[in-house]
């Protein structure tokens, strides 16, 4: 049995709203929105950012799925919306005719876990909406990641909305799983086109030319980190903070293998078109109407990812041996749930490498953008400023090798992908804009926290602000090793020989062996006179950047601390301080995990 009942007749009509920042979110949205035929609604899936935010008072039923960044910060897609439903002057009861429910992905390991999603319903039930199920938090700690949570709440969802959206009595009750129908329908061409656009057209795409992709850690340091220059021929525009997305190309030594493993060898350079026909469902961005399963493979679809358990439950529709059928039916289980996270999370098995033990499956070329997820664009914060390379843009990034708890080696498909570009070679790049908003006085101090690759927004900041005329900027660096990994050292030693900016550096690693690690906060903690003048006397910003790890916390904690010692503040009220630093936009965070 298939599903691709349309409802004629019934006008069940659901909103799912989504904002993401990797892409999780948007795959969550639109298995809820598959989810939902089986209580008989239409679902529209939209992301936050195409959405006009003042069309959600005339909704009646949304459903938001939002997706947390850094250490608790709402994705760039949903500020908009934010914004507006912070407005003061909104009546209590402007939503009192909108029923909703938040499924929110986060990770349990950060003090702000799924904060954006908190905030969000609290925000709309102080609107006067209805909140018609408990609020869904994914956990990336769970034993099944975000599906841990997110099957039992999807459950509770269905009985929710078909309890309180009854149809006709002859519908007594849900319709039970089955497979679903393709998103899209392909069709061979009867002739081939000239040549075939990789991408469908993106005006917020350029093209960029790369100049230089250098290795900036030691040869025989553990970590790979480059400098990467890349030009245009015309001005970029684009500000300290903002982020290059770049869309990731797989390496076609890898497509060819895959594609002899699923048997479309032959098939591989067939041109076909494409008609998204479930629109409930949504497609990756730039798909070109015209394509091939070759193209598709290299720019469009990962078959390199980590499954979910989603992608074992439509696998089973396309296996055909027994035994593999009866171990999909064990891992889909209750009972399987421990079996297939050892199998799959645990062990970081890729989609390629289970559809190489699941060999009778046979996957239909329509059901191709239902079984291999997108492959996601990466952000990568800009390392320059735009001032003084208006024709450029520079990343420092680090190349992703590591082994899984099997022992078996694997690579960052974006990064592996940007450590083999020559000079010369070509791609397309877009920006997107920030978090940090520097002082428009450049006098004003600035202290920059910027750990590891989190120096790439800090050294846009610098140049942006000593092109300006200032001298008030206070960088503060950590590492392991001056001389293995001090990104940039160079450039900041010159810097402070000229007088243009402070300049403190924790090498954890450079001290003798059983002595106490120095990290970038007790740096922070050693100059308490200096940061309380710079940050409550002067009223200057703090800018935090680098892995959401412990180290935003540990900052924050040293500010906190600070305002305890120099401040006489109660422990309370140093929390205060902080926490007002950062409503009044001078404590900002850009940070990632």
């Amino acid at each position: 049995m298939t599903d691709n009942t349309t409802l004629d007749g019934v006008n069940r009509q659901l909103l799912i709203l989504y904002a993401t920042e990797t892409g999780t979110a948007r795959e969550t949205a639109d298995r809820i929105s598959r989810e939902c035929r089986r209580a008989y609604f239409q679902c529209r899936v939209c992301s936050m950012d195409t959405y006009l935010p003042e069309d959600l008072i005339s909704e009646t039923l949304v459903l938001f799925v939002v997706a947390t960044t850094g250490s608790g910060a709402e994705p760039r897609a949903m500020t908009p919306l934010w914004n507006l439903l912070l407005r003061s002057d909104l009546p209590h009861d402007l939503f009192e005719d909108l029923d909703f429910g938040v499924f929110g992905l986060g990770d349990s390991a950060y003090e702000r876990f799924c904060w954006p999603a908190k905030k969000l319903s609290k925000r709309l039930l102080s609107l006067g909406a209805r909140e018609i199920c408990p609020r869904g938090e994914g956990d990336d700690q769970h034993r099944l990641g975000l599906d841990g949570a997110l099957e039992p709440w999807i459950e509770h969802l269905l009985e929710t909305l078909f309890r309180s959206y009854p149809l006709d009595p002859d519908v007594g009750k849900l319709r039970p799983p089955c497979k679903p129908a393709p998103r899209v329908i392909t069709t061979d061409m009867a002739s081939a086109p000239e040549t075939l656009e990789p991408y469908g057209a993106d005006p917020d795409y350029f093209d960029v030319t790369a100049r230089c992709n250098r290795r900036i850690t030691a040869e025989d340091w553990f970590q790979d980190v480059r400098h990467f220059e890349f030009i245009s021929d015309r001005d970029i525009k684009y500000n300290p903070g903002d982020v290059a997305v770049i869309h990731p190309v797989a390496a076609g030594a890898e497509v060819d293998s895959f594609m002899l493993l699923m048997g479309w060898a032959n098939i591989a350079d067939v041109p076909f078109t494409i008609l998204h026909s479930m629109l409930d469902q949504t497609l990756p961005d730039r798909i070109p109407c015209v394509t091939t399963l070759r193209v598709l493979l290299t720019y469009h679809l990962d078959f390199n990812a980590v499954p979910r358990r989603s992608f074992f439950q439509i696998l089973r529709y396309f296996t055909t041996d027994d035994s593999e059928h009866e171990r999909l039916d064990e891992f889909l289980s209750l009972e399987g749930a421990d079996e297939l996270y050892e199998y799959c999370q645990l062990a970081k098995r890729t989609i390629r490498e289970v559809l190489s033990e699941f060999r009778s499956a046979r996957i239909p070329r329509d059901y191709i953008f239902d079984v291999f997820p997108p492959l996601r664009p990466r952000h990568f914060s800009i390392a320059s400023s735009a001032k003084r390379h208006p024709r450029e843009i520079h990343l420092c990034v680090a190349i992703v090798k590591y082994r899984t708890k099997l022992k078996i080696p694997r690579k960052g498909v974006c990064t592996s992908y940007l450590a083999n570009l020559r000079p010369g070679d070509q791609l397309q790049i877009r920006v997107e804009k920030g978090l940090i908003k520097l002082p428009d006085d450049p006098h004003i101090p600035v202290i920059c926290v910027g750990p590891g690759t989190g120096i790439a927004p800090m050294r846009a900041v610098i140049e942006d602000r000593i092109d300006a005329g200032s001298n008030a900027t206070t960088l503060y660096f950590g590492c392991r090793s001056e001389h293995k990994d001090h990104h940039y050292g160079v450039e900041w030693e010159a810097y402070v020989e000229s007088k243009r900016i402070t300049y403190r550096v924790a090498f954890s690693r450079d001290g003798p062996e059983g002595t106490k690690r120095t990290y970038v906060q007790d740096l922070i903690l050693k100059d308490k006179d200096s940061v309380w003048d710079l940050l409550n006397g002067q009223r200057g910003t703090l800018i935090i950047s680098g892995s959401s790890n412990k180290m935003p916390a540990a900052v924050r904690g040293a500010i906190s601390n600070i305002a305890e010692d120099c401040g006489k503040m109660l422990k309370e009220d140093a929390l205060k301080f902080v926490n007002e630093m950062e409503r009044e936009g001078r404590l900002i965070e850009e940070c990632w995990s």
